[in-house]
């Protein structure tokens, strides 16, 4: 037998010690929670804009190196606030689409930051 015991503490503890790297060099905020990754920032100019992208790329290499992939069907933007210029980013080659509102935690969060 190998692998891990079913429902013991050890599982998650060695997951979190195997990704606990993934944030080194990013210069956005990445939030971690179980199987969710969700970079965050305020983007406001086009260098604000490319550091995001710096980052998705930099996680996209992160994530080959370590033999692991992102979902990218499940990779999605939200933009924020009024004025928002709404760029366009990608994860490796492909685009990610724009999304009015997601889930975070099971509470949904819309573009005007409204939560239900």
């Amino acid at each position: 037998m190998r692998g891990v015991p079913q429902r013991s503490v050890l599982g998650p503890a060695l997951f979190n010690l195997f990704i606990s790297n993934m944030d080194s060099g990013t210069e956005c905020i990445l939030r971690k929670f179980d199987e969710d990754t969700k970079l965050c920032g305020a983007v406001d100019t086009l260098e604000a804009r490319e550091a995001n992208q710096r980052d998705l790329d930099r996680l996209e290499r992160w994530a080959s190196a370590m033999f692991m992939r992102f979902n990218k069907a499940k990779c999605k933007v939200l933009h924020t606030s009024w004025g928002n210029p709404r760029y366009k980013y990608r994860l490796g080659r492909e685009s990610i689409e724009s999304s009015i509102e997601e889930k975070d935690l099971d509470v949904l969060v819309d573009q005007k930051l409204n939560m239900t």
